[in-house]
């Protein structure tokens, strides 16, 4: 069973950053693909960004392309997400999520990942 727990978040103003780390426990990190995912309040869970086992591919929704960056350490078992230029539509409760899968194609869809930690709230004033 693997385990995620999330830190990093907290309260920002407009255009400042924030970086999330995500550290897994309890398995082989290298074998995860790693994504995270945010979950503003009334909406649905939606991607943020994806990485591959190595750390050599990666994937961004629109929204945060250019602004975020998702990387990772497979020494340490983290992930993590440096939020720069941050918005108030960025505001919203992150997850990191592992997923297990084979493909080393990188999934946006959450229902593709196996383990989730328990998140971590981004607020960003304006």
């Amino acid at each position: 069973q693997v385990q995620l727990v999330e830190s990093g978040g907290g309260q920002v103003q407009a255009g400042g950053s924030l970086r999330l780390s995500c550290a897994a426990s309890r398995g082989t990190f290298v074998n995860y693909k790693m994504g995270w995912f945010r979950q503003a309040p009334g909406k649905e869970r939606q991607f943020v960004a994806g990485i591959s086992r190595s750390g050599s591919s990666t994937n961004y929704a629109d929204s945060v392309k250019g602004r975020f960056t998702i990387s990772r350490d497979n020494t340490k078992n983290t992930v993590y997400l440096q939020m720069n230029s941050l918005k108030p539509e960025d505001t919203a409760v992150y997850y990191c999520a592992a997923d297990l899968h084979f493909s080393p194609t990188i999934a946006t869809m959450d229902v593709l990942y196996n383990y989730w930690g328990q998140g971590t709230q981004v607020t960003v004033s304006s």
